[in-house]
Formats: structure tokens, sequence, C-alpha cells
């Protein structure tokens, strides 16, 4: 691939094209697109075949794009159902990388890509780079998390094929980012806003000034945050931060990337065919009107989702943006509809917690999750009433069950967590649906 190709500006070039494609042809590509993935799904994935069958639906149905509606919705539910490879249309000899993130019951989501899948994610986050102004040239310092969760190889596959210079850093470790920051010469971060802030606000203790670093895009994601923290994000460091969207089960990162205009993620619809639905009824909402995120992978071949029901929260946008492109935007997602939260970019479910705190002896069955930020970073606390004996035990004991209920949380969710022991009856009951989390943090 040659890498003369990227304009500075992230303007047309041959790379970005379909970011700028006439409506109605884009609109063409999106339909043949979903025909043939639509029948792929149904002569490979048995769970779609029967769905389609019992609606008395087959996939030469869909004439237009309108008739997507026609179609079952797919959720998170059926991934774990099915684990962990269910919902696989190709044969194992074509599935070239797995990754996984984090289940509701401790089980991952597994997801699959065959070759031509790792090339339709490394040329969408090319373009996602490309969108806000990053080219050849610049040195990207990849701090999303490389392994099983997808933030950091789709980063790093996106920078190299736009002929960057990527640092493989991922997460953790302040000081070291700092200094390569600051050594190497990175034009460019990619990791979550609330990562960012708190690099902002070490800097100093290390003798560092941000705003005198050749630093000036951010590409932050994998977590909820607002207009004020970019306000916040950009007045302390001096630099553009720009809100990438995506998520394991599509793709990963770079279903949609902000251009230069922040004016809200462009969805890459060549790829990622998004529709917006009312949370109770699940009929299509107007354009504009805020609803439940649904897309459908218009190509991925390993394993296809139709009409997958995301949980965010966002509306949709025709109107033309300033930079020319013709995918529509996302507002901002800043909650979703289910009781999911993100730490650390990190999905964490209480069901999690609570299977975490249960499988210790001595824990009781009510909890609270508490969610605050300390110096830019989200800290989480579990509230966990104990037995009457344990906590008339001796300080030692106590303290040897705090430390296996972390452990318990660790190992279940991936993330460390305070755990504060309390008194029986001391965390309040409620009559419904009992308030979990209480969420604290002011972004």
């Amino acid at each position: 691939m040659s890498k003369n190709v990227i304009s500075p500006t992230g303007s047309f070039h041959p790379l970005s094209a379909p970011d700028f494609l006439p409506l109605p042809q884009l609109r063409n590509v999106q339909l043949q697109r979903l025909k043939g993935i639509v029948q792929h799904a149904y002569d490979h994935v048995a769970l779609f075949r029967k769905r389609l069958d019992d609606r008395g639906v087959a996939p030469r149905d869909l004439r237009s794009l309108d008739d997507i509606v026609k179609l079952p919705f797919t959720e998170k539910t059926d991934l774990r159902d099915t684990y962990p490879f269910g919902l696989f249309a190709s044969p194992m000899k074509d599935i070239v990388r797995l990754h996984a993130s984090t289940g509701t019951t401790g089980k991952p989501i597994v997801v699959a890509y065959t070759h031509e899948d790792v090339q339709v994610w490394t040329n969408v986050m090319l373009r996602s780079f490309a969108a806000c102004g990053l080219h050849e040239g610049d040195v990207i310092q990849n701090a999303y998390g490389y392994g099983l969760f997808t933030g950091g190889l789709g980063a790093h596959y996106g920078a190299e094929a736009l002929g960057a210079t990527v640092i493989p850093i991922s997460g953790g470790n302040t000081q070291r980012q700092l200094m390569v920051m600051k050594d190497f010469g990175v034009t460019a971060i990619c990791c979550t806003p609330s990562y960012f802030l708190h690099i902002i606000d070490q800097a100093p203790e290390f003798g560092i000034n941000v705003k005198d670093l050749p630093l000036r895009a951010g590409v932050f994601g994998a977590e909820p945050w607002t207009e004020s923290m970019r306000r916040r994000i950009e007045a302390d460091s001096g630099i553009k931060a720009y809100d990438i969207y995506g998520l394991s089960e599509i793709i990963g990162p770079g279903v949609a990337m902000e251009c230069l205009c922040q004016a809200g993620p462009h969805i890459f619809e060549d790829y990622f065919y998004p529709e917006i639905i009312h949370l109770k009824t699940g009929k299509p909402c107007a354009d504009g009107e805020e609803g439940e995120l649904v897309l459908t992978t218009l190509s991925k071949k390993a394993m296809p989702m139709i009409r997958y029901r995301t949980r965010d929260i966002t509306a949709l946008t025709s109107e033309p943006c300033e930079c020319g492109r013709t995918m529509r935007r996302i507002k901002r997602i800043a909650r979703r509809a289910d009781d999911m939260f993100i730490i650390r970019g990190i999905n964490v479910y209480p069901s999690q917690i609570e299977t975490a705190l249960l499988k210790v002896e001595g824990a009781l069955p009510h909890y609270q999750i508490v969610l605050t930020r300390e110096k830019d970073l989200d800290v989480i606390e579990v509230q966990v009433e104990v037995t009457l004996e344990f906590f008339t035990d001796t300080v030692g004991a106590l303290e040897d069950l705090q430390r296996k209920l972390s452990k318990s949380i660790e190992s279940t969710v991936g993330l460390r967590a305070n755990v504060r022991l309390v008194q029986p009856r001391t965390i309040q009951r409620s009559e419904g649906k009992a308030k979990r989390v209480l969420d604290q943090r002011k972004m």
C-alpha cells in the first residue's frame, strides 16, 4: 500500500474515497452488501436461519434498505447463549483472529475475523485516523490495551496502514507514557479520555508540560465522555480531542469516527448499516430522534451481526457535514439502555460483581457499587455486607476476607476494585429493582 496518498488534512484521496460517495451510490453499495451478508448468514448460521424461517422471511425478500426491518434483531445474549463459536459463519480454517470481551456471567463474548475482515478493520481504522488529520510521518502512541480486547490491535493496524510510526505502549505506567511521549516526539495518542486526563495531571510531577510537546491530536474512546471533558482536555493539553466509536461485536474501534469538524462521529456506512429504534417498541426512529443504535455488518464474513442491538443511546443525523463526508453522524454516546457501566475501557455489569462476591464465603448478596473519579481516573468501590460472624471476628479475618473478595472481582471482571466491608442491613433495601450502582463521577 502506497503511503503518499494520505493528505495531511484528511481531505479527499483514494483511500478515503468511500467517505465521500454520492448518496445514491452509497445506498446501492449498502443494499448489495446487505443482500450478500444476509444470504451468507442464512446459509451458515443456524440461529439466524431459524429466526428467518420462523418469520417466513427469505434473503431474497430484501429488495430495498427499508426491508431491513423484516430481519430479526441480534442481542448480546445470543453471543453468550451460543458461546464460544455458535454464531460463526466461516469455518475455523478461515478464521485468522479471535478476540473476546467480558460477558455478564464471567464467560467472554467471543468475536472472530477472517483475513478479509481484518483488512476491513484496518481500512476503517485508517480512514478514522485520516478523518482527524493524521497522516504519514505522524508518531502515534497507542495506549489502548493489547490482548483479547479489540482496542489496541485495531488502532495499531490502521495506524501502520496510514504510514504512521506506531508505538505499541499499551496502557498503564504513566511515567513511562510521559517519557516516551517526550523522547519519541509523539504527535498523536490513542487511549481513554479519562486516562489522558490522568496523564496531563501527572506530567508536572515528572517535569513535563504537555503543551510543550509536539502532541497535537488525541483519539479517545472505549468509555463515555462529554463535551465538557473534551474542552478540558483541549484547554489543558493544547491538542485536539476526537471521539472514536466501536464495539467488539461489530468489529472493534473504527465503527465511527469524528472528522476535523468535531461534530459527531461519522459511521462508516459502507461497512456498518445504522438504525435508531425506539427502546420499547423497536420501531424505527425519525432522523435526529434519540433511541437505541442498531448496527448491521455489511461485509463481515467470520461472524456477521444482523441488526445488533448495541444498547447505546444516541441519534442519527443526515445533515451535511462541512468536511464533505456523506456518511451520517451519530450524537455523542453518553449512556446505555442497560445497566452496564464502563471503567477504564472495560465493560462491567453489576451481575458480574455479584457473581464474584458470592464465590467467597462470608459475603452476603447485598452490595452496592460506587463509582467516583480521583485525579481524573475512574475508581470503583464495592460495598458488600458480610455475615455477622465475620464482622465480629478478628481484624485479620476481615482483612483476609477483603483480599479474597477483591481478588475474586479482579479475576472475574479484569480490573481491581476497592472493597469495603459493611455490617448486615447496612445497605439500603428496595421493594422494587435494587439500585446497585451509584455513579458519582463528574465528567
